[in-house]
């Protein structure tokens, strides 16, 4: 199998087309997608497992397959040397849900970041980083769920897109995800988004809804960068991610998010936590 994509890059009709396909044949439970991916998105190099560098949390039975939560944990040891992370769903039509490029505000720290996702069959989940030394670590756990890339929104289309793109940005202290530290903040971006996947029908028209989602999302505290997220169908709906940063004397953070039809939204917290 030749995947169509490369971490960090979607090609949208591509990846419609491919859900679409994969949706209409029949499961197969022994054949295994991982060896492709791993050749595809990380050119088949060596990937360190469960050697904790990196821990994921997913649970093992979903309650919603739609709205599941992950959270990625890296220890202050490594931390400070972790330079991407990306998260890949195996079964799901576009593998790579996720990938995160950290900047020098990210801190040297624990380091953590959690979000939600769509998993569409029975699946492994895997979190992989990369260090600046070019070593990739991984981390993965089975997560029983299916039926969440095609599950319709929970609003319909033109009640979604009105308030496409408000964001809000929430901070707590002390941190909640990791130790508290003085050296570490924590806070949440959510931003109002269908995140269409292009494998949700209409059940009117019964023609499915073409797919929109988020595609970048960049996080700066002050004008360092925390990190840069480009995303794809497996995000679900309504995006929202929870993570840690470092202390800094300004702390504002600035959002600026894009998706795929090239609108572009932003939002700005205050510079101290809540």
């Amino acid at each position: 199998m030749q995947l169509a994509m490369k971490s960090g890059g979607f090609l949208l009709t591509l990846a419609t087309a491919l859900a679409l396909a994969v949706a209409s044949l029949p499961a197969q439970a022994n054949d295994d997608p991982w060896p492709d991916i791993q050749r595809d998105v990380f050119d088949s190099r060596d990937i360190i497992e469960e050697d904790g560098a990196i821990t994921l949390e997913a649970p093992y039975r979903a309650e919603d397959a739609a709205i599941v939560p992950l959270t990625m944990r890296m220890p202050a040891r490594i931390a400070g040397d972790v330079k991407s992370l990306t998260l890949v769903i195996d079964k799901n039509p576009a593998p790579v849900a996720a990938t995160f490029e950290f900047g020098d505000a990210a801190g040297s720290g624990e380091r953590a970041i959690s979000t939600r996702v769509r998993i569409d069959m029975y699946s492994n989940v895997r979190a992989v980083i990369e260090t600046n030394d070019g070593k990739l670590h991984m981390a993965t756990k089975f997560v029983k769920a299916s039926g969440g890339c095609s599950a319709p929104a929970s609003k319909d289309a033109e009640e979604a897109l009105a308030s496409l793109g408000k964001m809000r940005i929430k901070r707590f202290n002390p941190p909640v995800l990791v130790e508290a530290s003085p050296d570490t903040r924590e806070a949440q971006v959510m931003i109002r988004h269908p995140n269409f996947s292009g494998m949700q029908m209409d059940q009117l028209t019964r023609e499915y809804t073409p797919a929109k989602f988020v595609r970048e999302l960049e996080v700066k505290r002050g004008g360092a960068l925390v990190f840069r997220m480009e995303g794809g169908i497996s995000i679900s709906e309504n995006p929202n991610f929870r993570f840690t940063f470092g202390a800094a004397n300004n702390e504002t953070l600035h959002v600026t998010g894009k998706d795929t039809d090239g609108n572009v939204f932003s939002g700005m917290s205050a510079g101290k936590s809540s």
